[in-house]
């Protein structure tokens, strides 16, 4: 499996899939499994996606009142889970179908989380108008990785701070070689069959072994503006959340 591609300040396109057709294809390919969506999430990690952004959300320590935004929330995970800490939860995605599929995820939680439609590199906020930002599984779909974090970084008060969940490459050799074999081989079969859509399981691979190291990311982090970037490494090293503060 091909190492992470190292990028420069800028973090021009990580993979092959990025560059101009980048965001449409993504919207294409998440639209196409958005009612599948959610099942070969949990299929796929063994049912533990919920308990890593429960780690994420308790990483972003929002106060209750705090207004917090979900960047590519997809089908929403997130909102509930910042719902119940009293945060006013928006999520945000150009992927109008995961977005509507996401709406039952609310239920009573309805006053306090909301879906916005809106592109992660010109969010459709005021400046310094929230007081934290939280990402799942978003950095390595996005045309524009510096960008991404600077724009983030624009919508927060001073203060305010970011927490990003993604899948990462482990570094133990002998399990490095069992996580490809399981997410390079299994995963694109397992999705093709759950979804109908193997192209897009073939897809996450890829554009896993194609984004920056945790370490690199920490990197365009802070040359995107945010400081005390870290992060922290969840089962086994397969998943990172890195954590900054503007």
């Amino acid at each position: 499996m091909r190492r992470p591609h190292i990028c420069g300040a800028r973090c021009r396109p990580v993979s092959a899939w990025q560059g101009p057709d980048q965001a449409a294809y993504v919207s294409r390919a998440f639209a196409r499994i958005a009612r599948r969506y959610d099942l070969m999430n949990h299929l796929m990690t063994v049912g533990r996606d919920q308990a890593w952004r429960q780690f994420a959300v308790r990483q972003l320590a929002c106060a209750p009142g705090s207004r917090v935004l979900d960047v590519g929330t997809g089908t929403g995970d997130f909102l509930p889970l910042l719902a119940r800490r009293g945060c006013t939860a928006i999520g945000v995605d150009f992927a109008l179908p995961m977005m509507r599929v996401g709406r039952a995820k609310l239920g009573s939680h309805g006053e306090q989380a909301a879906f916005v439609a809106g592109d992660a590199l010109r969010l459709p906020f005021r400046d310094g108008s929230v007081e934290g930002v939280i990402n799942g599984f978003l950095l390595r779909n996005v045309a524009d990785l510096h960008g991404t974090l600077a724009e983030m970084r624009r919508v927060v008060k001073p203060g305010g701070r970011v927490v990003c969940l993604e899948i990462t490459w482990p570094s133990l050799p002998l399990f490095r070689q069992a996580f490809a074999l399981y997410f390079g081989r299994l995963v694109p079969l397992i999705g093709g069959l759950v979804t109908g859509q193997p192209d897009v399981y073939t897809y996450l691979p890829r554009s896993v072994a194609a984004f920056a190291s945790p370490d690199r990311l920490v990197e365009v982090m802070r040359d995107a503006g945010w400081r005390e970037a870290r992060y922290r490494r969840l089962a086994l090293g397969t998943v990172s959340v890195h954590t900054g503060v503007k």
